[in-house]
């Protein structure tokens, strides 16, 4: 059974010629940190502009960790927050403000680089709220201003606007101003594949004329919108 696996994989590798090898160099346990501790399931990195390391991970606790360029651990941020449920994005602005996205809280939160919450988006559900998380049902929920349920990414325009993926419950690409005023959005809670529809927006970035690429994981597309 074995050998009959790895046959049918070999025979499906594909074999792509004139495409020149990216080179690379390993670094075996390159990230280093404090006896005991362990990384659990990593679901992110980012570095920010002095090649420090940022590591959101997730396992029984949501914890994110800061590395220097040489691997060694510095510190971790955001310990025992209540926004920590469950990881899914980490990235890092222009002015090294850290950004995390966390899926279980239906949060977005910004550290500033010396660690400390300086601006959140969305909220944790509420004894008041269902106590089972976010989930889609049919008709879906209508999409609320100022809450998500389960976002995904966030990324910036050179302006500083903001803006957010949500994600897997809702269906749309949210625009904040860089003071975190909603200026638009882009899809709804409905889940479609149409213009201006997605099937689970699931990652975010913008190119420097301002263009939003989104990536429509449940489509298996990207979309491309206009600032």
């Amino acid at each position: 059974l074995l050998l009959f696996a790895g046959t049918v994989f070999a025979q499906q590798k594909a074999t792509i010629t004139g495409v020149p090898d990216i080179p690379f160099t390993s670094a075996p346990n390159f990230l280093k940190l404090p006896p005991g501790e362990t990384l659990g399931e990593s679901v992110a990195v980012a570095t920010n502009s002095k090649g420090h390391v940022f590591v959101y991970t997730r396992s029984q606790d949501t914890r994110l960790f800061e590395f220097d360029p040489t691997g060694k651990f510095v510190r971790e941020i955001g310990q025992g927050l209540y926004g920590f449920l469950f990881a899914h994005a980490v990235r890092v602005d222009k002015d090294d403000n850290i950004w995390a996205v966390d899926e279980g809280s239906n949060m977005v939160i910004k550290f500033n680089p010396e660690g400390r919450v300086t601006m959140v988006f969305g909220r944790k559900k509420e004894a008041s709220d269902e106590a089972e998380p976010w989930t889609r049902v049919n008709p879906p929920r209508p999409a609320i201003d100022g809450q998500f349920r389960q976002p995904t990414d966030v990324t910036w325009d050179p302006q500083g606007n903001i803006f957010v993926s949500d994600g897997y419950c809702n269906n749309r690409v949210v625009k904040y101003d860089k003071n975190g005023r909603f200026l638009a959005q882009n899809g709804s809670e409905k889940v479609g594949k149409g213009e201006n529809e997605y099937n689970l927006p699931h990652g975010l970035q913008v190119d420097h004329a301002g263009n939003v690429y989104v990536a429509d994981r449940g489509n298996a597309r990207y979309v491309v919108l206009d600032n």
